[in-house]
């Protein structure tokens, strides 16, 4: 799977990785009513292409940016330019980790990264998840959601990459141990004006829970 996922950013143009999508803009939406003040420390779990990496540093907060996978560091590295506190290349899994960070993250970010996952590693991300957050620290979770379109488009970009997609009964299961502030659906429609707060829950492109 690391492999899969080093050719994946390596073959990533510098404009897909820097481009700002209607579903990035529309996460940025749900972040800013979190991200209410600077030096937050913040978690992106699976930092991927750094953009959101990029977007907590820029809007002052103290930004840990990890990945399993070695390319994933060295691309969020050129898109923070640096910023990062630290960019460190671990398996979420792993928990030795753990007792270096307990009751230590503000805001612990993902996008992209359970569906890739077994149920039962789910678990025990959500059970480390937990043990890093402060007390009130908060949990933010996108994932692809299982009736939307994307789920066709998907094989066509990410042809190496297998994922299991969410209904959002199963992501409020996953979550069901926390608190759970926030929940709905984003991107029905890839185009400005996307009827997000009807149906968004049910066919966005991304569904998500915000929890502590």
């Amino acid at each position: 799977m690391k492999d899969q996922w080093d050719n994946f950013w390596k073959r990533m143009s510098c404009s897909k990785l820097n481009g700002i999508s209607w579903s990035k803009r529309r996460i940025i939406l749900v972040l800013d009513r979190y991200v209410t003040e600077p030096h937050l420390r913040v978690l992106d779990a699976g930092c991927g292409s750094g953009f959101f990496a990029k977007y907590f540093v820029e809007k002052g907060c103290n930004v840990w940016a990890c990945d399993y996978s070695v390319e994933a560091i060295r691309v969020t590295q050129k898109m923070t330019e640096n910023r990062c506190k630290e960019y460190l290349k671990i398996d979420l899994l792993d928990t030795q980790f753990l007792e270096n960070y307990r009751d230590f993250f503000d805001i612990v970010f993902t996008d992209g990264l359970f569906e890739h996952f077994s149920p039962v590693q789910q678990k025990q991300l959500i059970a480390n998840f937990v043990f890093i957050k402060k007390r009130e620290g908060k949990i933010i979770t996108f994932v692809p959601n299982k009736y939307s379109w994307w789920t066709f488009v998907r094989p066509l970009v990410m042809y190496e990459i297998g994922e299991r997609p969410f209904t959002m009964g199963g992501l409020k299961i996953l979550h069901s141990n926390l608190e759970i502030i926030e929940y709905g659906g984003i991107n029905v429609i890839p185009v400005k004006y996307s009827p997000d707060i009807f149906f968004g829950g049910k066919f966005g492109m991304l569904i998500y829970v915000v929890a502590k």
